[in-house]
């Protein structure tokens, strides 16, 4: 694997780069809303034999810049556009996708959008066109007034209880999910590596997640899962994703909720089974 920057939009992404880089089979693996491309980790492994596997970190998380104008820029078409220009940077034409949460809802705008034609799968790990109010509520909660610890080993504490319902994690996955989603703060406290001007896309895009609009539009293979205690994406709108548009192939995942961490040898094989599918 390679760490990799780009300029796209005038904003430096940085990303992992897995796998052959002049394969021209690419999976683009996006993260969830308050987390980074590191947590892509496991399946790009998976997938890097015979895959390229690009996973970046979106601008506001990991080690991509943080913007500017958090009130225009963190929003589901910004990163849908920011995409775009990284895959064309890349000279990639076409690709299948993978996303937890929000990096779904990035995958389902663009599938939709500005890469209408260029993915030609796509993987929506725990999220669809229409998600729980009260799970945003509790989301916005966290992640907008990050807190900061003394010691690494507090942060990870405060990981392991917030995201618990990501399910099994090994000791060494999260003692990674820490250290890579880290950064020390001038005080010398550690907080969580993101930008938390980025929960603003609530504020200043409140319907940014409503996407049946969008949804009706794609005719691409869709593979959806959901935790099966997941309170973001209901049982209502997981069946709803089965009937209608592109009539997703609907997959419930035990022993998690919002999201499975795509960690564990039934998930990864699952994911690789329908991206290789024809």
């Amino acid at each position: 694997m390679n760490s990799r920057y780009l300029r796209c939009l005038g904003r430096e992404v940085h990303f992992m780069d897995w796998g052959d880089p002049t394969n021209p089979e690419v999976v683009v693996a996006w993260h969830g809303l308050a987390r980074t491309g590191r947590d892509m980790d496991e399946l790009a492994q998976q997938l890097a034999p015979r895959f390229r596997v690009l996973c970046p970190d979106t601008i506001g998380r990991g080690l991509s810049q943080w913007s500017p104008n958090p009130r225009d820029e963190y929003c589901l078409d910004f990163y849908a556009e920011l995409a775009t220009a990284l895959l064309d940077q890349l000279g990639v034409a076409q690709c299948l996708w993978v996303g937890t949460s929000m990096g779904g809802a990035i995958g389902l705008v663009a599938a939709a959008g500005p890469l209408q034609g260029r993915i030609r799968r796509l993987v929506l790990n725990d999220v669809g066109p229409e998600l729980a109010e009260p799970a945003l509520a509790r989301i916005r909660t966290y992640a907008g007034l990050p807190p900061a610890f003394a010691t690494i080993t507090e942060l990870e504490s405060y990981f392991r209880q917030i995201y618990a319902p990501y399910g099994w994690l090994s000791d060494a996955q999260w003692r990674r999910l820490t250290e890579t989603s880290a950064r020390r703060l001038p005080d010398g406290r550690v907080t969580p590596h993101y930008d938390p001007a980025m929960v603003e896309q609530f504020v200043h895009h409140p319907q940014d997640y409503e996407r049946w609009m969008e949804w009706d539009r794609l005719s691409l293979p869709v593979l959806a899962l959901r935790g099966v205690d997941s309170d973001l994406l209901t049982p209502e709108v997981f069946e709803a994703m089965r009937a209608r548009g592109p009539r997703a192939v609907g997959v419930v995942v035990e022993g998690c909720g919002h999201a499975p961490a795509l960690n564990t040898p039934e998930q990864l094989g699952l994911i690789e089974r329908f991206l290789i599918a024809h």
